[in-house]
């Protein structure tokens, strides 16, 4: 605002030879700092320094030559130093920025991102053929970048990703199998996976937890395997062994009573003695690698012969998540223990909280599984002479069933 003598109280603007308005001001060092555009009126630059004199009235002005750092540089600084996120996050993140953001935003200053420019961004990944999920995926990763930006090292005053709707996924919805199916299911496996299957869908653990169990994580006497650790894949190191994705992974978990036998045959006959023995691994004793899982085993024609082709073996951990919150008198912080799940509201439920309501869940799968089991097949056995061998009849195929 100018003062009595036509001279502004705050800064000042003068015109260029352009025609357009250059405001300055004096930040709280005393130095004279430049607005970072010109102004194609005078009034415009008014506004803008007495929007400057008010950000530091207010304590709230941030030195615009902090925010010339390039997005590049700092997200890259960013995932560095984070020390407690897991290899297959940091991969993911890298991959994520690399490949979605840093091509088009990461030679931009932090301080010239804006909310039009971060919508441009996301139109032209879609545009292109990102996926809603990837892109959803890249705009929470950015958002994040920024918001350490604008909260902790004050770099820029506003985050621009303010897009409603953006971090939000839609995937389409994932098969879930019935009980029967679950058996076929592993039925159809090789000798040594079927109990993997049945513990991974009635226990609903992630595949990282399962093919991480050992000897002495599995009870059967009490029916429980423990998750205490998980593998993760990480390209060029190799299986990392660590804890699980969050701190409530970390659980006991009930089975019910008709997978028992099954795991019982598996423990005698396909796990080495000791308690650090891995319970599932291949034909070698190698560890389980998720890539080669599908290969291994003929997924494909599996799934496709129990009537759901293009199951995830993620979609066992989905289904028994299905199951668990069907049970009755389960709460839903019981589900969330079960499932480990992290969250605010599931921060307290770790360990063995929830031992009680977690057997509860168990027992009522079971007796799903047992009035499953007892309603005849309306599926006609095939005969040997079509061309089953006889390893490969109904028999044989029902012997889990019958167990």
């Amino acid at each position: 605002m100018p003062n009595k003598d036509g001279h502004r109280r705050f800064g000042n603007i003068r015109k260029r030879e352009s025609g357009r308005y250059q405001a300055r001001y004096p930040g709280p060092d005393g130095r004279l700092r430049s607005a970072p555009q010109t102004f194609a009126r005078k009034a415009e630059a008014e506004r803008y320094l007495s929007l400057i004199e008010a950000q530091l009235a207010r304590g709230e002005w941030i030195d615009p030559e902090r925010g010339k750092v390039r997005l590049r540089d700092y997200a890259e600084r960013w995932i560095a130093e984070r020390p407690n996120l897991r290899p297959r996050t940091v991969h993911l993140y890298q991959w994520t920025l690399g490949r979605h953001i840093t091509p088009y935003l990461g030679d931009m200053p932090l301080n010239r991102l804006d909310t039009p420019m971060v919508r441009e961004w996301r139109t032209r990944l879609l545009t292109e053929g990102v996926s809603l999920t990837m892109a959803a995926k890249a705009y929470r990763l950015l958002r994040a970048i920024l918001m350490t930006a604008v909260k902790e090292d004050e770099l820029i005053r506003v985050n621009p990703c303010r897009i409603v709707g953006a971090d939000q996924e839609k995937p389409a919805e994932r098969p879930v199998l019935s009980v029967p199916q679950i058996f076929e299911l592993a039925e159809r496996m090789p000798e040594r996976f079927r109990a993997l299957i049945l513990v991974t869908t009635f226990g609903c653990l992630r595949w990282g937890e399962v093919v991480a169990l050992q000897r002495c994580d599995i009870d059967l006497s009490a029916g429980t395997v423990r998750v205490r650790q998980a593998f993760v894949e990480h390209r060029g190191t190799g299986l990392i062994l660590g804890p699980p994705k969050s701190r409530a992974g970390v659980r006991t978990v009930a089975l019910p009573k008709a997978t028992l036998p099954v795991l019982k045959q598996h423990m005698s006959g396909q796990v080495g003695e000791g308690p650090e023995a891995f319970v599932f691994t291949g034909e070698s004793g190698r560890n389980l690698w998720r890539g080669n899982f599908n290969k291994l085993v003929k997924w494909s024609e599996a799934v496709a012969a129990v009537g759901v082709p293009g199951l995830h073996f993620h979609d066992l951990r989905h289904t028994g998540n299905t199951l668990a919150s069907r049970a009755p008198g389960a709460s839903l912080r019981d589900i969330m223990a079960r499932m480990g799940h992290d969250s605010p509201r599931a921060a307290l439920i770790y360990q063995h909280a929830n031992r009680e309501a977690d057997q509860g869940i168990a027992d009522a799968i079971d007796q799903a599984v047992k009035a499953a089991r007892r309603k005849p097949s309306k599926r006609k056995p095939k005969r040997t002479a079509e061309g089953d061998g006889p390893g490969d009849g109904p028999g044989r195929r029902g012997e889990l069933m019958a167990r």
